[in-house]
């Protein structure tokens, strides 16, 4: 017998029930986004290598460690997509969206590709939603994409701190790495081994690492505000009045800086405790340099992304106290004269309410159904058997206060269940 063939290491497949609730979030995410104002940007899953060499840095994890490049047929490098601003920005530049006095608002949700260690919430193929608002150098887009974030977490219920930090911009960042050396260099020898060879080429990289050598060096390390110029100093105490106004609560983290190169002035992370150890659930900030590193015109922009698996889990855990919320009525034909009534009312149901319709077509005993409509998470069980039409009633069974109820058979049957339904 052959072996059976399973996803790679690293994926996963999503089927039902747990479909829905991806369903469900993405269609949360796309209604979001529409009342912010933002379009939807959708791009290839593969782009050429250098547009992340450019753009994310070559000195980041993501470029050195963890991208999936291939060279095709013509010779060419190509690399799955590992994050989505850059090719959001290659984009806009390709179909001339970026232009000089012209906002733009996008946003994404899809496919990454990482070749990582798989862990929970971490797969080497992951999905992300985040936004890119383009073209606004002011604080008060820095706090729009934050308060967008805020939103979607507040919409579930999930309790979430918000850390921000300021890394200044070239006018500024370089009075830092020279802070950031002399505090470093004296204990090279006691670095990690990608801490030593990042420290010369880029220093604010080692305030991003995790390794446990690292970190008591980390930890004393000089904070970026105290080096911030006066106009990034400006920009970031307006982020904070802003966010006071609108009644979103931060924290001045100093130790955020970001994986990635193109990141400048704004800089922030949401994280929260649902899922035991503090994690981030989404980051993001502002990136002024980006697009003109990638040969468009000098264009200030901010955006976020965050993982949607690491998003269901933590939903997951801070509703696990909760029962899952049942919806929609499994149709319960016993025998073939039922079964064909019910087929008939199955449709229109389908037509007249705004929740799951289920029906099994085959000859099932009622325990038996009652089971399927268990798994199926119904509300309700409308049950119909050879008795049941000899008494002109079908029996409607509210499966959460296991209680029945007669209801006529008749033109009025469907409109009484969309009552019942809507109630």
């Amino acid at each position: 017998m052959a072996s059976k063939i399973v996803a790679p290491r690293g994926t996963q497949d999503i089927f039902p029930p747990q479909s829905g609730r991806w369903q469900e979030l993405e269609a949360r995410i796309h209604q979001l986004a529409r009342r912010y104002g933002y379009g939807e940007m959708r791009t290839p899953m593969f782009e050429a290598t250098e547009l992340f060499e450019r753009g994310v840095g070559d000195t980041t994890d993501i470029v050195e460690k963890e991208m999936y490049t291939f060279e095709d047929k013509g010779g060419r490098r190509n690399t799955l997509r590992p994050e989505w601003t850059a090719p959001v920005v290659r984009a806009a530049l390709q179909h001339n969206l970026v232009q000089p006095g012209v906002a733009q608002r996008f946003y994404y949700v899809g496919p990454i590709f990482r070749y990582e260690r798989p862990q929970a919430g971490r797969y080497r193929q992951a999905h992300q939603f985040g936004v890119e608002c383009v073209g606004f150098k002011g604080p008060e887009a820095d706090v729009e994409v934050i308060a967008m974030a805020m939103h979607l977490f507040r919409s579930y219920g999930i309790d979430v701190t918000l850390n921000i930090n300021s890394i200044g911009d070239a006018a500024c960042r370089g009075k830092y790495r020279e802070a950031l050396l002399e505090h470093f260099r004296p204990a090279l020898e006691h670095l990690s081994e990608d801490s030593q060879r990042r420290l010369e080429r880029n220093p604010l990289r080692l305030l991003d690492s995790k390794e446990e050598r690292d970190k008591p060096f980390v930890e004393s390390a000089p904070p970026f505000e105290a080096y911030l110029c006066d106009a990034c100093r400006d920009h970031f105490e307006h982020v904070k009045k802003y966010l006071n106004q609108i009644a979103i609560p931060f924290v001045v983290n100093p130790r955020i800086v970001r994986g990635l190169d193109y990141y400048t002035r704004t800089v922030f992370e949401f994280v929260s405790d649902a899922l035991g150890a503090q994690s981030t659930v989404c980051a993001g900030g502002r990136y002024d340099d980006l697009i003109k590193s990638l040969g468009g015109p000098d264009t200030p922009s901010v955006g976020f992304a965050l993982g949607e698996e690491r998003l269901l889990m933590t939903i997951d855990a801070a509703a696990e106290s909760q029962e899952n919320e049942r919806r929609g009525i499994q149709l319960v034909a016993l025998g073939e004269v039922a079964r064909e009534l019910m087929v008939t009312m199955c449709s229109l149901l389908r037509y007249s309410i705004d929740a799951p319709v289920f029906m099994d077509y085959d000859d099932r005993k009622l325990l038996a159904q009652l089971k399927i409509a268990d798994r199926n998470n119904a509300r309700y069980a409308l049950v119909l058997g050879s008795e049941e039409i000899s008494a002109g009633n079908a029996v409607l069974r509210d499966l959460v206060e296991r209680s029945d109820r007669p209801l006529p058979l008749g033109k009025d049957l469907v409109p009484s269940l969309v009552e019942v339904m809507k109630s």
